[in-house]
């Protein structure tokens, strides 16, 4: 499943990170803290290979 917007893109990044070691899971905070706990390594990694050509900075709420 890709990602829908830049920012979702990175928080998953930061989440892999963390969940691959190479990063402190204590520097994780909102969408990538919960990203980290809620989704797989292979669902991480999905996310963050999006391309990010066209992306949005951010998802609106409404959708």
């Amino acid at each position: 499943m890709p990602a829908k917007s830049k920012a979702q893109q990175k928080a998953a990044g930061a989440a892999l990170a963390a969940k691959r070691g190479e990063q402190k899971k204590s520097s994780l905070k909102g969408a990538s803290k919960s990203m980290y706990e809620s989704m797989s390594e292979k669902q991480l990694d999905e996310f963050a290979s999006t391309k990010r050509k066209g992306k949005p900075e951010h998802v609106s709420k409404g959708h």
